[in-house]
């Protein structure tokens, strides 16, 4: 681990002041020494001990006033400040009753001293899985070399990787919670270095690999997240979510689905459904969602769903069974709303 300075920052804007304007924006200059925002630190002293990240300064933003509040209400929907912890989320009533599914997510995510100390903007900030991608001695694709160690027909290690949208990058997103906060049309609040706030779609807010191997996520080194905010349900909106792991609860996801519907009875009107650990960015399938839109919810139509939602997937040599995998928890997660 290198040497670096610590600075606490006092506010957002303080925080973003520390940054120099000369450090390079591209993602994955790993070697270069510059300004890194710190929050939880779980997956940010991850990097910096396993020598990918060499920050001169790593600035403290965990205790930044005001950015570690959750607010509901009915008409508004639910606001939660980047600074909030996993637990806090999972322990919040308000949360279980209007946007189950989210509980549901962080009740699954990570371990119980984990989510006290992970916070939600970091969560959702993390850098992607893939033992390749996040090893100091593989120049992968994605830090800018020329190959994918783990596409390599023979050699490759890559039954937890990527099935869909894979063609450019096989890692999968590390935050099974964004696959709930994506059913939910949630949105990320972004303010730069100039004190101006944008506000972002989670569909918009991830990168894939395809439209930008240097990227993950639409951040600048001059930005901060502020805030995830989700609108106020429907009265007649359902939701669930299921993930499955190779070993204890807490383990990374192989898969994850959440599903969010308005129903009529027991027809489905309209339908989010959000896979994780299926791409390398947290995947809407627009293909389930048409699927089951205007159809009663059935064991039948929940079924053609999910087989719909894998008829793109492109599984590697050895995570074919992924696809099973999928079908199964998004059929369950499907009929889990009725």
């Amino acid at each position: 681990m290198n040497k670096f300075s610590w600075y606490e920052a006092k506010s957002v804007e303080d925080a973003l002041q520390q940054v120099n304007s000369t450090v390079s924006e591209e993602l994955y200059q790993h070697t270069n020494k510059a300004t890194v925002f710190k929050s939880g630190g779980i997956d940010v002293f991850d990097w910096v001990k396993e020598g990918l990240l060499q920050p001169e300064k790593i600035v403290n933003i965990r205790n930044i006033p005001g950015l570690d509040k959750i607010s509901y209400d009915q008409k508004k929907g639910l606001s939660i400040g980047s600074n909030v912890t996993l637990e806090e989320i999972a322990s919040n009533p308000e949360i279980k009753n209007n946007y189950l599914a989210l509980h549901q997510a962080v009740n699954h995510a990570s371990t119980p001293q984990l989510r006290n100390i992970s916070t939600l903007g970091g969560n959702i900030a993390q850098h992607n899985r893939c033992w390749y991608f996040r090893s100091v001695d593989h120049q992968c694709r994605r830090k800018g070399g020329d190959r994918c160690f783990a596409r390599h027909s023979e050699t490759g290690e890559n039954e937890n990787h990527a099935i869909i949208d894979n063609s450019s990058c096989v890692s999968v997103h590390a935050s099974s919670i964004s696959t709930a906060l994506m059913a939910f049309n949630a949105s990320v609040v972004i303010i730069n270095s100039e004190g101006e706030k944008k506000i972002v779609s989670m569909d918009d807010f991830f990168v894939s690999p395809a439209k930008d191997i240097g990227m993950e996520n639409i951040l600048t080194a001059k930005e901060l997240i502020t805030e995830i905010i989700l609108p106020a349900p429907s009265k007649n909106s359902r939701s669930a979510y299921i993930k499955e792991v190779a070993r204890e609860s807490y383990d990374w996801s192989l898969a994850d689905v959440a599903v969010v519907v308005e129903v009529s009875g027991n027809t489905c009107r309209k339908a989010s459904i959000v896979l994780g650990a299926a791409a390398p960015v947290p995947y809407r399938s627009l293909e389930a969602q048409q699927a089951i839109e205007n159809k009663i919810i059935n064991n039948d139509n929940a079924v053609a769903a999910a087989k719909a939602a894998m008829a793109i997937a492109k599984p590697l040599a050895k995570n074919g069974y992924k696809v099973p995998m999928f079908t199964s928890i998004i059929e369950q997660a499907i009929l889990q709303t009725t």
